[in-house]
């Protein structure tokens, strides 16, 4: 007796089940493009240019700046860190100063300004010290980009100012420009290559 194999009959594919299938995933996809955008727009921050919003045109006229004297050591930091400063911050250009470019600088109009060889803020020596002009123990100091700087809020303008550096540098910044501190960190990479952190034991705590 032989045995002959009987051919196997393949059921055909369910073609309902398959349109089905095919459908879900037609409508699978753009739901996840969707909800892959929406997520995209929720975590990406916001980048536009505050800068147009608050800017005017720059005028030709120089920006108007007071250069004080400066000891030899302190002028000789300064020249060079105005020597490597940046011809523009984001969309400010570069613009001219009435006096001592050689420790001076503006950008922008209202002009964001950078003043090399300011008097140094100096920390309150005990917490509720009233002298006028000191910064509060308490006061939170920012370090950015390894540059230690502290902000004090204006009417008109904020002014950060180095507390790490040998020889201060303080920038300005208008009112109608967002976030401050994030202009005056334009600088530190500048500040960092051109002037030395104070020496140790001199560093104001919230620096360290």
């Amino acid at each position: 007796m032989v045995d002959l194999d009987t051919p196997k009959i393949e059921e055909a594919p369910d073609r309902t089940k398959r349109i089905a299938a095919l459908w879900a995933t037609a409508v699978a996809v753009p739901v996840t493009l969707i909800v892959g955008a929406v997520a995209f727009l929720t975590i990406k921050p916001d980048n536009s240019d505050k800068t147009e919003k608050a800017a005017g045109p720059v005028p030709s006229t120089p920006v108007v700046m007071e250069a004080p004297p400066l000891d030899e050591r302190a002028a000789q930091v300064c020249l060079a860190v105005t020597s490597q400063l940046p011809a523009k911050i984001r969309d400010l250009p570069g613009r001219k100063v009435s006096s001592g470019p050689e420790q001076n600088a503006a950008y922008g109009e209202p002009p964001v300004t950078v003043q090399c060889g300011v008097a140094a803020p100096v920390m309150c020596e005990v917490p509720g010290d009233t002298t006028p002009g000191c910064v509060p123990l308490e006061t939170e100091l920012l370090i950015m980009n390894n540059v230690c700087w502290y902000g004090a809020p204006g009417d008109g303008a904020a002014t950060i100012t180095t507390m790490d550096r040998e020889v201060p540098v303080r920038v300005t910044v208008p009112a109608s420009y967002e976030n401050p501190a994030q202009w005056a960190n334009e600088f530190s990479d500048t500040i960092v290559k051109t002037v030395k952190s104070k020496a140790a034991g001199t560093m104001p705590s919230g620096c360290e």
